[in-house]
């Protein structure tokens, strides 16, 4: 059996310590020196280890400051499913309210923005169409907690009431709601959903380590005709949230 790399092992040290209350949440760990010293290993390997318990919720870095055992955060639990896309409410402040917080967002909209290959692509339109594309922060009692930037194309909305997603009389309603409102029924949205690193600007935004894991999920919302008419890539925190999916039975 291969050997376990010498970062892991440190991760696995310092979980131990934790659960054993060595050290308490709030706690700051002592130097990855001193860490090193004691574990006979050098202090990039404690680095990594922290970077990887960093990205797992164990711990927090704190800039300036030290690595610190993080406080208990209960992950919140987002749920994909096509029958919460209703009128009366946003599934992500219901997703905030099952775990005792206050869901909000956050948004930017910029009109006529030349499409960028990859999203022309997932749109069907040409490289460099002018799109409308909203940028928003979600909030769970006023941090973010999950990011998204949104594309339509902007020859289907131009001159109709839901051009703005977040503006207007139906700003927040969704997509498929602003569709429906100017006679456009959405079937269906495909989710294609992978792990990656953070960008230094997601990990600043989130309040997360850079490179900690996300869960990037890039999503699109199809018309009856087949037709594209949103695309979004959606960032989640793995540490802070579980994605679940809901898959209606139909009978």
């Amino acid at each position: 059996m291969p050997e376990q790399p010498p970062y892991l092992r440190i991760a696995d040290e310092l979980r131990r310590r934790i659960a054993e209350h060595v050290w308490e949440p709030g706690d700051r760990l002592p130097s990855r020196a001193q860490i090193g010293q004691e574990c006979g290993v050098g202090e990039n390997v404690v680095r990594r280890a922290q970077e990887l318990l960093i990205s797992q919720g164990v711990l927090e870095g704190r800039a300036g400051s030290g690595t610190y055992v993080a406080e208990p955060r209960q992950r919140v639990r987002m749920v994909r499913s096509s029958a919460r896309e209703r009128p009366d409410g946003s599934p992500f402040r219901a997703d905030m309210k099952a775990v005792g917080r206050q869901g909000d967002w956050e948004s930017r909209t910029d009109a006529k923005v030349p499409a960028p290959a990859d999203i022309a692509a997932r749109l069907g339109i040409a490289e460099g169409d002018l799109c409308v594309r909203t940028t928003y922060e979600f909030l769970g009692d006023g941090r973010p907690v999950q990011l998204s930037t949104s594309w339509e194309p902007y020859d289907l909305t131009a001159g109709t009431l839901v051009v703005l997603p977040e503006g207007g009389p139906h700003a927040g309603e969704g997509v498929v709601n602003r569709m429906a409102a100017i006679g456009i029924t959405v079937s269906h949205a495909v989710e294609q959903p992978e792990p990656r690193q953070a960008t230094a600007e997601e990990a600043s935004i989130l309040g997360i380590q850079k490179a900690a894991l996300v869960t990037h999920i890039r999503r699109t919302y199809y018309s009856d005709q087949g037709r594209p008419v949103e695309t979004a890539d959606i960032v989640v925190p793995a540490a802070h949230c579980e994605i679940v999916y809901e898959i209606p039975i139909s009978r």
